[in-house]
């Protein structure tokens, strides 16, 4: 990656920035000139600031089905505001078309973004992303290479209808899947519901990890108010693109850059807004990389602080009942944030030149609306999430307690463990399996290194025995991730992972394990001397030893662990 430090200096601008060496830069610049004209450009429009337009859309996500849409309408408003775009191409992630996992993927996307904002001549950058992993990635690149950039988020999709119930991918997919694992649903009827829970173009409707980000981007002041939670199919998602970039023009001018937004007061504000809406766990692992990006870390016990104090404000699945199109059209983040009021710093500057604080007060009040609840009333007392330590987790773990059961927040049960996700898948629906209601089930080596690349396993499907006996929830532990858009008492990210030599590698079935989310400890009652017994007969998974090849070998070598949000460690 390229050093932060060596920057395009600021005089340089439009063409003139970032040109390709020849050893002669009047040379490099009379070429760069030859080539761009051969697309028909004048010198009028070659002399104006130029704005970087990220093309993410790929036949593969579905979740950026309107990016072509979009890009015409940023480029409608770079020109209206005297600017020149230039759309470009980088890496597009779809959660469920990337193998093994997304998250394996996010770093190379945030490589390939960054390096393309610095490769490229380009003043300011409007960068367009929406499916879970993408957004991050961005945000990602565009601190390091700190141009001027503003996010466009792609907008959550409709909702779907199924004999008079409504339906949100992908909770309700979820929830569904359950059913069907029990016998309640034949495949004829899944075959119905396929067509149905996802019904348009764009993210997840309920608040899973691209909604997580469409509302952090609001937080974070890096996108303009309210351009988060807007439906993919509607006009204003479109006039949303024509004013970023019309704002994309000023920045190129103006500034600020991304370091300038996202300041410890800014990743503050994402924490509660993270807290306050139930938002996914990977929500966290995503802030602690980007704050990494920018010289910062994330604090997980004083995330942990603002979830003690910050309610959960809004009703969207899987915390609550409702979806994004119901919480956009109830005031959107704007709103959220007005109810926030003193636990927000009111004065951190935003892409449009306002403060947080002022964005807030100019909410639209919407009457008889219940999806925004005043913090006199909150959907929950607490915030989304807890952080939980102890001797399973010394470097934490964090739960998702606003969609958990309330009567297993405190637990103490029989481990079940399975070795890796492949042993999971293999033996989770065997008859002969040994496994209780009660009972813990744990997954290992699914973490950064372990899986490779953190799968969204942490979600362990209840064993088809007990699905089918009623059970609906269990608590489960793993160091492995679970999708926003998921419910149950799961404790996921736990670090370090078994991989590495945690201490998840040292459970074994029939140890007890004990989850007390108040006083927000994951324990192993197991003896210290037997622990370190253990400990000197454990050896790493065998992928870890072998000899692996290209970005597999980029990523086994360098991947961080959760609480340093996943990033590799020379970025």
């Amino acid at each position: 990656m390229t050093s932060a430090d060596d920057e395009t200096p600021p005089a340089a601008r439009g063409m003139r920035r970032n040109l390709a060496s020849y050893g002669d830069p009047g040379f490099s610049l009379f070429l760069r000139k030859a080539f761009i004209k051969a697309a028909g450009y004048s010198d009028d429009a070659l002399d104006r600031p130029i704005i970087g337009i990220t093309n993410t859309f790929s036949d593969f996500n579905p979740c950026h089905g309107n990016v072509p849409r979009l890009i015409e309408a940023v480029k409608r408003g770079v020109m209206l505001a005297g600017g020149l775009p230039m759309e470009f191409p980088t890496v597009s992630i779809h959660e469920s078309f990337s193998n093994p996992t997304s998250m394996f993927l996010r770093n190379l996307m945030a490589m390939d973004t960054e390096e393309m904002i610095r490769a490229q001549p380009m003043d300011a950058v409007v960068l367009i992303g929406g499916c879970d992993k993408t957004v991050p990635a961005q945000l990602m690149g565009a601190v390091s290479a700190n141009v001027p950039a503003i996010q466009l988020i792609t907008g959550p999709m409709l909702v779907g209808h199924h004999k008079g119930e409504i339906l949100g991918a992908c909770t309700d997919c979820r929830r569904l899947w359950g059913q069907h694992r029990a016998g309640h649903l034949d495949a004829e009827e899944m075959d119905v519901l396929s067509g149905r829970l996802a019904p348009t173009q764009g993210t997840c409707m309920v608040m899973g990890t691209a909604s997580t980000m469409g509302c952090l981007v609001e937080a974070l002041g890096i996108a303009l108010p309210w351009t988060g939670t807007i439906p993919a199919t509607h006009a204003d998602r479109i006039r949303a693109a024509e004013a970023s970039g019309r704002q994309a023009v000023q920045l190129a001018t103006h500034g600020p850059t991304p370091r300038d937004l996202l300041t410890p007061a800014a990743f503050r504000n994402a924490l509660t807004v993270l807290q306050a809406i139930g938002g996914s766990t990977n929500g966290l692992v995503h802030l602690a990389a980007i704050a990494r990006r920018a010289g910062l870390s994330v604090d997980l016990d004083a995330f942990d602080a603002i979830g003690r104090s910050v309610p959960v404000l809004i009703d969207l699945k899987p915390s609550g009942d409702h979806y994004m199109e119901h919480f956009h059209w109830a005031g959107g983040v704007p709103k959220l944030m007005k109810e926030l009021g003193d636990h927000l710093d009111r004065s951190a500057p935003t892409i449009d030149g306002r403060t947080i604080g002022e964005i807030a007060d100019a909410a639209e009040e919407v009457p008889g609306q219940a999806i925004i609840r005043p913090a006199s009333a909150p959907l929950k007392p607490f915030g989304g999430m807890a952080v939980l330590r102890g001797n399973l987790a010394p470097g934490g773990a964090v739960i998702k307690h606003s969609a958990a059961s309330e009567a297993l927040l405190r637990h103490t049960g029989r481990a079940v463990v399975f070795d890796s996700v492949e042993d999971m898948v293999n033996r989770i629906d065997d008859p002969g399996l040994d496994v209780q209601a009660d009972d813990v089930l744990v997954l290992r080596n699914a973490g950064p290194k372990g899986a490779p690349g953190m799968p969204e396993a942490g979600y362990l499907p209840i064993p088809k025995k007990l699905a089918q006996a009623g059970v609906k929830d269990m608590v489960r532990i793993s160091d492995a991730r679970m999708s926003g858009t998921a419910f149950g008492t799961i404790v996921l990210h736990i670090t370090p992972e078994a991989a590495v030599g945690g201490p998840l590698g040292l459970v074994r079935s029939g140890d007890t394990i004990r989850l007390d989310v108040a006083a927000r400890e994951i324990a192993l009652l197991v003896p210290d001397e037997e622990l370190e017994r253990r400990r000197a007969e454990w050896t790493p998974p065998a992928h870890l030893a072998e000899a692996a090849r290209g970005y597999q070998h980029l990523y086994l070598t360098h991947v961080l662990q959760a609480d340093e949000g996943c990033d590799f460690d020379f970025c």
